[in-house]
């Protein structure tokens, strides 16, 4: 049978030990949280109505110095095709908000005039548009991410995307920010 031939360490260095990996614990805590919020949306519905949430609620966030990503999947990703984000479409079928019952709204053409009406609302209030809403977007620090699964899946291209957004992301990713979020939405 062996002994340990190694002195045994005073309590002092034990103490003073402790004390070290206390420090270090706390530091790395500190470093580990700088005090920024994270918030994660996952956007996945792309019809005019839906675009505004997760653009609004990120732009904001990011106005106050969080950490914002906007995970695009599915339908949500039109909002990020530059020719798509134009023409995205309010519907007016099943839109219980709509001041018209669901026959009429179901008639050719309805869900033109819907949209049609809600940006001229914007225009004479002053909202900003979607173009303009991911512009802010962007320009206050936010990621908008382009689902790579979802791109191939609807036959697009990288470069059909609004400069800055992020292509290529995968649902792993998306995840990771999301464990790491203070907030996390999915609109």
């Amino acid at each position: 049978m062996s002994t340990d031939t190694a002195s045994p360490s005073t309590e002092a260095e034990l103490r003073e030990r402790v004390a070290e990996l206390e420090e270090t614990v706390a530091a790395l805590e500190a470093a580990a949280d700088d005090g920024t919020k994270k918030m994660t949306i996952v956007a996945t519905q792309g019809s005019f109505d839906m675009a505004y949430p997760p653009l609004i609620l990120a732009s904001t966030a990011a106005a106050f110095g969080w950490d914002v990503v906007v995970f695009h999947t599915f339908w949500g990703l039109d909002i990020l095709h530059e020719e798509k984000s134009d023409d995205l479409r309010l519907s007016a079928v099943g839109n219980p908000n709509m001041p018209m019952p669901n026959a009429l709204a179901a008639l050719p053409g309805m869900d033109r005039l819907a949209t049609r009406m809600m940006e001229r609302r914007i225009d004479e209030n002053g909202t900003a548009t979607i173009d303009e809403l991911i512009e802010l977007s962007l320009d206050q620090g936010v990621d908008l991410q382009a689902c790579q699964m979802t791109i191939d899946l609807m036959g697009y291209e990288e470069d059909d995307f609004h400069d800055g957004v992020t292509v290529g992301v995968g649902a792993a990713t998306a995840l990771q920010h999301m464990a790491e979020s203070d907030v996390q939405l999915l609109v």
